[in-house]
Formats: structure tokens, sequence, C-alpha cells
């Protein structure tokens, strides 16, 4: 057998380069886009000698917080339907905590990301190292067993030759439709820079292709025999369909039987908002036409859901019983869902031939259509520039992007108050333009997410909303991308402190406390100069005052090259009323205001709408 000797970490990133993925089309690509790192002692050695070495073939990206590169990281496979994606490898110690949250985030939006922390020395000499957590009671733990619980497979490299097996381990799950996340190896540092005798075979290319669960037909008979009985049918579009690439498999099965669509928040945009079947969003973010017609439906279909709580309004909204495609077995049963487990491409295709005779109602297509046209005269009355009110709200400010930039633009977000508000509103002008978030609802996602978007899409305009909360957790990356030359046109806007959940307190019956910054425990209220701070980072950087200001700025800025970065008050007491659902968020059974007492009641009485739909 024909060996080469290389350190660990150099037969580590010779591997990477060395594995090909199918793509849609067919052909192949490299299947790592590239590695983002930040050095520190624990792989600045081992792992960074190897990346410098093979950095013509293997870009390596820097970042400035390990948590914000893996979100690029995120975003990127994200936007490439999870065909392509990305490493990231952090020092021991912090820099490897930080990656802790966007492992979960990758973990909860089952996105696949290879993560590998530096780890304490395999052979305990120089122990305790800098940076080691010790366990009094464990000998074998790291600070990178909090990995352990957010992580689809987990593994510490402690021989170089350990790499042989769980290497091709870590691809098997990158590329596995049902499993993929995030992959953790804990890389030890001294195996890092310890040689060994690899077999040349081992980094031949590997071509790896995304399988295609095939549906029993058995159970695709029963969900066609069940619609064919159905009178006021729905279907819920989850971010499956994406990365099944089944858009069109949807739309045709949508044609033939008229069936009415709803999507979630990782469904959104599979088709545009003007298609004739498309309500618009489920769930306490949703539509009031989605909501409206699939509480009263009388038969469900989840393609590609995990139905979370935003979907099933806390289970609260869906009522009929739901058939769910799925390739993820752990997601079929939830709503005591009929089981289907399959592809959604393969799915659609083998219901829509068995559909073939089954059409809804003249009188079905009436009412969903009547329901659609009321929500968009709302949605227009809502967005619109004329409301009378000292600041600008975010649904005004949402509107004013919307009907400034190119319909192929991707808008990007995560969290606080605008995935709830551009759920409902954003009109969606182009396949796959919406590119949210809100699994794991992280703030500080939105910048990085940025970075990760024009990674993949170099040619098409992005615009990234992000209020001055999300933006203070986690600006740094907004210099990454400056220096990347990256383009993004970010939408900030300032509501001074976290507006969403202000709202939310009060809703539920609490004093504001602890969210705007006027009600929190500052000695002195200061007026953050956001406009001189991105230009800092190296974005030009505008202030308007009013909605006809900010459209006019997007329409100038959208299409320019590097990033852009629009400010703009807001203000924090207004939400959208229209749409939405109710939402289980806990009200206390006591008051020192008895006036409040009621909300406890209200509470109480919403509870028992839960579950209905089961059966």
């Amino acid at each position: 057998m024909k060996t080469v000797r290389l350190t660990s970490a150099q037969a580590l990133v010779k591997w990477i380069i060395a594995q090909k993925i199918e793509q849609f089309d067919g052909s192949y690509e490299m299947a790592f886009k590239g590695v983002w790192g930040i050095f520190g002692h624990g792989n600045v050695a081992g792992i960074g000698e190897a990346l410098e070495k093979y950095k013509t073939v293997l870009p390596t990206y820097r970042g400035h917080n390990e948590q914000g590169m893996a979100h690029a990281a995120l975003a990127y496979t994200k936007e490439m339907q999870r065909r392509r994606f990305m490493a990231v490898t952090s020092s021991i110690g912090p820099g490897a905590t930080n990656l802790v949250t966007a492992a979960a985030l990758a973990h909860v939006n089952r996105l696949p990301i290879l993560l590998l922390p530096g780890d304490v020395f395999a052979d305990r000499r120089p122990d305790p190292v800098l940076q080691q957590i010790e366990d009094f009671e464990d000998g074998t733990v790291s600070a990178n067993d909090c990995f352990r619980p957010v992580s689809r497979y987990f593994d510490r490299i402690t021989r170089p030759e350990q790499l042989l097996n769980a290497l091709p381990k870590a691809m098997s799950i990158l590329t596995d439709p049902a499993m993929t996340g995030p992959v953790t190896l804990a890389f030890c540092q001294d195996v890092q820079a310890e040689a060994y005798n690899y077999p040349v075979s081992f980094f031949e290319p590997s071509y790896w292709n995304v399988r295609r669960i095939q549906p029993d037909r058995r159970e695709i008979e029963r969900l066609a025999s069940t619609l064919e009985k159905s009178k006021k049918p729905v279907l819920i579009a989850g971010g499956g369909v994406k990365y099944s690439n089944a858009q069109d498999e949807l739309k045709e099965f949508l044609d033939i039987t008229k069936v009415p669509l709803v999507v979630t928040q990782a469904g959104k945009s599979v088709l545009v908002e003007k298609d004739e079947q498309n309500l618009g969003s489920i769930g306490v973010t949703g539509s009031s036409s989605a909501n409206a017609i699939i509480s009263d439906a009388d038969f469900i279909i989840s393609v590609g859901s995990r139905l979370q709580d935003f979907t099933t309004g806390s289970n609260g909204l869906i009522k009929a019983p739901v058939y769910s495609i799925n390739v993820q077995a752990h997601d079929l049963t939830k709503h005591q869902s009929k089981p289907i487990l399959g592809d959604a491409k393969v799915s659609l295709q083998l219901l829509k031939a068995l559909s073939t005779n089954y059409k809804v109602s003249s009188g079905y297509i009436s009412k969903y259509t009547a329901a659609k046209e009321k929500w968009l005269k709302d949605l227009e009355k809502i967005t619109a520039p004329s409301l009378m009110n000292s600041l600008p709200s975010d649904s005004q400010v949402i509107g004013a992007v919307n009907r400034s930039v190119p319909e192929n633009t991707i808008v990007i977000g995560a969290a606080g108050s605008m995935p709830g508000e551009l759920h409902k509103l954003w009109k969606v002008l182009d396949q796959n333009t919406y590119h949210m978030e809100y699994g794991y609802s992280c703030m500080g996602y939105e910048i990085s997410a940025g970075i990760g978007v024009n990674l993949a899409t170099p040619n098409r305009p992005n615009v990234v909303f992000s209020g001055d909360g999300s933006y203070l957790m986690m600006n740094s990356e907004l210099a990454t991308a400056a220096m990347m030359g990256i383009s993004m046109t970010l939408i900030l806007t300032n509501n001074k402190g976290y507006g969403c959940i202000n709202r939310l307190q009060k809703a539920t019956g609490g004093a504001e406390f602890n969210n705007l910054f006027s009600d929190s425990k500052f000695d002195k209220q200061i007026e953050i100069d956001f406009v001189s701070h991105a230009k800092s980072m190296g974005a030009k950087a505008v202030y308007v005052s009013e909605i006809a200001e900010l459209e006019v700025e997007v329409k100038n800025t959208i299409r320019k090259k590097g990033v852009k970065v629009i400010v703009i008050d807001t203000d924090p007491n207004i939400s959208t009323v229209e749409g939405g659902a109710w939402w289980d968020v806990a009200i206390p059974e006591t008051f020192t205001d008895s006036n409040k007492s009621n909300l406890r009641k209200d509470y109480l009485v919403a509870r028992i709408n839960q579950n209905k739909g089961f059966k």
C-alpha cells in the first residue's frame, strides 16, 4: 500500500479538498467552499500551518468572532440549499465555546457545517494547559464537550490515524438529508502536529450524492385517497421543499389540484407572492388569509416542515388531520401527523401522478381567493408610508424597502421584530429570495448572514434587516465584510433597545423593564452614532429621517458594490396587529395589579384550544 507522511492537520485539509458533492444539475463541485478560522495556540501550529500549505486550493477566511464566522458559513450553505458547505476552526477555550451558539443554530435549522475546535493535549503531559477546563470528577472532559448536545456527530481526535474513520463518518452526516447538521471534530492540539503514514488512496477524490429518499408508495396512496375525499385541503411548505429543489413539483401539484398554499419562515419564497394559490405565511407571524383558511381546513399536507410552535400557533391553529412528508423520521409524527417518509421532490411527483383527477371546488377557490385579496389590501395599508405616527414603524420600513429593490433581491433577517413582520409583510417577487434564520432566532446572525449569502450568490443584490439590539450584539463582522469586498445593504432600525420583547413584556402583563434603554438601569442615556461606527468599520453609511428618504436611498444603493448601511429611527411600540395567531407565552398566575388578572384567564381559555387537532 502506497503511503504519504503528513501531519494529521495536513491530512485533514488534503482530505477536505478531495471531497466532491453532486449539484442539482448533476455536476460535481468541491463540497467545501472554504474554511473560516481564527488562530490561537490550540490550532495555529497544526491546522493553521496546513491551511496555509493548501491555501491556493482551499481558501481560508478570517473573521473577528468565531460565532460570526460560523454564522456566515451557515448562511452560505443555507443559500446553497445544503449542496455545499464550509468548515470553521478555532483555538481551544473561548474560541471554541464561541462556536457553541452557532452549532445550536445549525442543529435546529438542520444545516451542515464542520466545526474544528482545538482541544487539550492528548498525551496530557503539560496539563493543565492555557484555557483548559478541568473537571474535578472526569479527566476526559474538555470545554469541547459543550458541543455534544448541539452536534449531529461528535468525535475527539486523539490519534492521527483516527481521521481514517472519523472524516468519512463526518462527511456521511453532512450529506445525509435527514441527519445533516453540525459535525464537531475536537482536535487535540498535539495530535494536529503529529505525522502518520496515510494511504495515498485516502486522498483520492470522493464523490458524494445527497440521496433522495423514496417514499413508500402505500403511504402516498393513502395520502392521495384522503385528499380525494377532502373539501378544504391546504398544503404547508417548509424549508424541505427548498432543500429538495422541489419548487417546480410543488407548483405543478398545486396547478392541477388548485389546493391553496401557506408557507413557514423556511418555506417562504418557494413560490412568488403573486401566485394565485399562495396565501402567504402561516402561524404566529402569518397572514390573516393563510391563518383563516388553514384554521377552517378539513385536511392538511405538510411538506418539509418540522411544525414548530410559530407554524402551528402553539398547536392551537391547526385542527384538521395532517399528513406530513419529511426525510427526518423525528419530524414525521409531530402534531400526530400521518407519516410519509420521503424526499419532497419525489413524493410530490408521485402525489401529483395520483391526483390528476382531483381538483378543489370553485366555491373553495373563491373563498381562499377572497381571503387573499382582503389580506393584500390590508398589507398595502399596513406598509404605506402615510400612517400618522411620530416615528416610522417596522412595517413602514419593510414596505419602503420592498418597493425599492429589484425583484431578485434576497432579504435577510434573524431575530427581534423583523422576522415576524417580514414573514407576513414582505412580498416575495422571485423564487428563493427569502433568507430568514428563525429556527433558533439568533440575534447577531444578520450581518454574518449577509457575508454568507453574498459568497453564495455574488451576482444578486441582498438586503439585511437588523435592529440596533442585534447590531450591538455582533457588529464585528461588518469589518470582515468590508475587508472581503462583500456587497450587502444593511437596514439598521434603531428603536433604542429590544423593542420586540418590550412589546411582549407589556402584552403579558409586565411593566416596561430592562428592554428599552429608557427602562434599564443605566446611569446615562446616550445617542449611539451608528453611522460613524459603521463608517469606522469600512462601510458606507447614511442616516435617513423618514420613509420617503429611505426609499430614495435604497434605490440609489442596492445595486452598488460594497457594504452599505442605512440607519433609520423607528417606533418601538408599534407592531402589526393584522394577521398572526395565538402564541403560548405563559402569563403569571398572580399580579399585584388586579386589573391584569384577566390576562391569566384569557390565557387559560386560549390553552383550551391547544391540540384540538389531535385525534
